[in-house]
């Protein structure tokens, strides 16, 4: 047997129809996978059309000290990211239903997380209520105590104190493609779908950021 077989003699006029064939075929099937999501809820959850039209209408907003943060372009809900609370008992994302949430997600070993908490802390003794709340998830998978101290340490009590050991949550922001680094943040509305997400750490506490918080809140009152 030769070394190099030729390939198999099929008429090169023939080629590009069957290459046509080939990319319409997956295409179709694509666009049938995302027809599934927008039924099924997956990335693409038809309930979620409405944050979408939010993340439009404030986008201008997303500017100065929050211009890194990406507005959502398609309906997505946030898994139910699970973690615990200061005493041990188990949370859930879908507990916040009815507020709007920014979701963060730090540790200790991350600079930019340290940086940022004051700014996060700040914005929710600010704007923090019945109406938006700040989530602020540490992912330290070593020593429990270490996070817990950092923010006694630095006077940080307006935020509320969330772990998640197993680091699981920032996987599962990972797999739907929002969470490439840390910190990452994610402003969720009340029925939690993604407004906006931001991987790397904003001036939490800014005017910018504020306006575009409280925009996303209460729309009508920004006048959108």
């Amino acid at each position: 047997m030769p070394e190099n077989p030729s390939p198999l003699p099929v008429p090169m006029r023939r080629l590009p129809v069957a290459i046509g064939a080939v990319v319409g075929g997956v295409l179709i099937g694509a666009l049938g996978i995302y027809g599934l999501g927008l039924k099924r809820g997956g990335g693409g959850d038809a309930a979620c059309a409405a944050a979408v039209d939010l993340a439009k209408k404030i986008a201008p907003l997303a500017h100065g000290e929050v211009a890194a943060v990406t507005m959502a372009s398609v309906p997505l809900r946030l898994p139910d990211l699970t973690f615990e609370d200061a005493a041990g008992q188990p949370k859930k994302l879908s507990d916040w239903r009815g507020k709007t949430v920014l979701l963060n997600l730090w540790a200790t070993w991350c600079v930019p997380c340290r940086k940022e908490m004051p700014a996060l802390d700040e914005l929710q003794g600010k704007l923090g209520g019945k109406d938006f709340e700040v989530v602020a998830v540490n992912i330290d998978t070593r020593d429990p105590d270490k996070p817990k101290n950092f923010l006694k340490d630095a006077n940080l009590t307006r935020l509320a104190y969330f772990t998640d050991q197993k680091a699981k949550s920032f996987q599962d922001l990972k797999a739907i493609g929002r969470a490439l680094g840390m910190p990452t943040s994610v402003l969720v509305d009340a029925q939690g779908c993604e407004i906006g997400t931001i991987a790397g750490p904003a001036e939490w506490a800014s005017d910018d950021a504020q306006k575009l918080i409280r925009a996303a809140v209460k729309p009508a009152a920004a006048g959108f």
